[in-house]
């Protein structure tokens, strides 16, 4: 249940939550810090796919280059593993092994959807046998699943895999992750991997304070979506001396950290190219401060994300690049010099992930591609 905040407690209005957001995201204006800071500073990046991580950065860090994250996977100061909303993320190794812990619950929930094709199988030995056999060497999914299945032939091989999943912290090894490489998923643990144990579970209060740093103001709902996590608000009323509360304009309670940046609702906000699944997107049950009403579901076709434009803070449309061309899919009518703001933005973000190569940038259709 969604609560109402105090008729007392300030209201802040869709663009005000807009620059706040904005601000703890990086993408008022890019910021200068290690690409390992930032990955900690986000509570992670979406990485359902290779790319996206970079191109998240690429919007966000100034100075960024491909190599600065790539090194920092490649040196283990960051890895690939599932853990928020049960979908892969780049997180730094304290993260790997703090954060999955804290929301293992959410993986037993998610184990239990698989349950009538483990019938019979003992999850602790299961866990045992998976961690030997990756921490052996690391294994594709497919390897993960046969050796399994050879251990428990009744079972659904699919459900096996996911309990693999659920029951054990499975990073992708390197060169998976890198920027200009390729390479199957092999997983480890991420114990195996960053060479020290994982962490008991955290109370979660610490995760909602680097929640809200990096997505507040935020009601509790919107963390719990973020998390995929439940009854988490307990840590928000253990919190609440610590914290400040506002209204969202439909008066849900919001919390905030008291010294976090809330910028005038006026701060300009340049044009934005963010990767399919960026976080900034995906983190509040309620999205109206990043997707005006007439937008929303317009970054999907059918099972496909798009590549999301953000201009003056909200989503306005969709882009693709492809060979030399940047194709850009407004989804209102934007006047000469926004468009010329967002065509420098867009070779801005292509020099720094893809330097030396000429591209054009034209208006076009990106949805249904």
């Amino acid at each position: 249940m969604t609560t109402k905040a105090s008729a007392t407690a300030p209201v802040l209005d869709i663009r005000a939550l807009n620059r706040a957001t904005l601000a703890r995201q990086l993408l008022l204006r890019r910021a200068s810090m290690p690409a390992e800071a930032a990955v900690a500073h986000l509570v992670g990046l979406q990485a359902q796919n290779v790319k996206p991580p970079y191109h998240a950065l690429a919007a966000r860090l100034d100075g960024f280059t491909p190599d600065d994250l790539s090194a920092a996977m490649a040196d283990r100061r960051v890895a690939r593993l599932v853990t928020l909303r049960s979908t892969i993320h780049t997180h730094t190794a304290d993260d790997c092994l703090t954060l999955r812990p804290l929301v293992q619950a959410a993986r037993d929930r998610e184990l239990g959807n698989f349950r009538k094709g483990l019938v019979g199988v003992d999850l602790d030995r299961l866990a045992g046998l998976a961690r030997e056999l990756v921490e052996t060497e690391p294994r594709t999914m497919g390897q993960l699943r046969e050796a399994l299945l050879a251990r428990w032939p009744d079972a659904d091989p699919q459900a096996l895999a996911v309990a693999a999943r659920c029951r054990l912290p499975l990073v992708q090894v390197t060169p998976r992750g890198l920027w200009g490489r390729s390479g199957q998923v092999m997983l480890t643990t991420a114990e195996h991997w960053f060479g020290r144990p994982a962490r008991p579970a955290p109370a979660p209060d610490g995760t909602v304070l680097r929640y809200l740093a990096a997505f507040g103001p935020a009601s509790v709902k919107d963390m719990q979506t973020w998390a995929g996590l439940t009854r988490l608000r307990d840590a928000f009323e253990r919190l609440r001396p610590r914290l400040v509360t506002f209204r969202a304009p439909d008066g849900t309670e919001l919390f905030d950290l008291p010294d976090a940046p809330r910028p005038d609702p006026d701060t300009p906000a340049p044009p934005r190219f963010l990767p399919e699944f960026d976080n900034l997107l995906l983190s509040h049950a309620d999205r109206t401060r990043l997707v005006p009403p007439a937008h929303k579901g317009r970054t999907w076709s059918k099972n496909v994300a798009h590549r999301v434009l953000m201009v003056d803070g909200f989503v306005a449309g969709l882009w693709k690049a492809a060979d030399d061309v940047l194709v850009v899919e407004p989804f209102e009518r934007l006047t000469e010099a926004r468009w010329d703001e967002v065509a420098t933005e867009g070779l801005r973000m292509l020099a720094t992930l893809h330097p030396g190569t000429a591209y054009d940038v034209r208006q076009g259709t990106v949805r249904g591609d």
